[in-house]
């Protein structure tokens, strides 16, 4: 008997487009005249997929935010994958904002996802497994459609689907 067709739901993001967009933004704020002679950081902290924008006000910290979408984008990674938290006050009369990198497909976010495939009344399982989604089904077809399905979607972070067996 032939093994059931499956795929995985994912959401990952490589951290090394990252931090080629962030060195690429710094090397655009060292040109630009609006930060000449301010006190402006971008930090990656790889291992807590955080990046942390430190600069003199919140005028700043929105064209920050927007260079770096910009090297974002160029480097084909998904805005959604970003979450920017609130201006915060810093030391020295500056201010910070934190934003953090989606890795995986949260527990909340991948009962979502099971649910609109469940909802949807194609012949597919799906299973919740660690930070990911499988997706099982007999034709190819239905997998297909779900792809199609959560493609169309509104779910907050981007979605990759890999691993398609069948």
């Amino acid at each position: 008997m032939p093994a059931m067709p499956t795929f995985d739901i994912v959401s990952k993001v490589e951290m090394q487009e990252i931090d080629n967009a962030i060195n690429n933004t710094k090397k655009e704020l060292q040109g630009r005249y609006d930060f000449r002679g301010s006190k402006t950081a971008i930090e990656l902290n790889k291992k807590d997929s955080l990046i942390t924008l430190h600069t003199e006000d919140e005028m700043k910290v929105r064209a920050l935010r927007e260079m770096l979408s910009n090297h974002l984008a160029k480097r084909k990674i998904d805005p959604r994958a970003l979450e920017f938290g609130e201006v915060q006050p810093a030391l020295g009369s500056t201010v910070k904002v934190e934003v953090k990198i989606h890795q995986g497909v949260s527990a909340e976010i991948a009962r979502e996802i099971v649910k609109m495939i469940k909802d949807s009344k194609l012949k597919v399982q799906a299973a919740i497994q660690d930070d990911q989604v499988r997706v099982s089904g007999k034709q190819i077809d239905d997998l297909q459609a779900v792809i199609k399905m959560l493609r169309d979607s509104a779910i907050k972070i981007p979605l990759q689907f890999v691993n398609m067996k069948s």
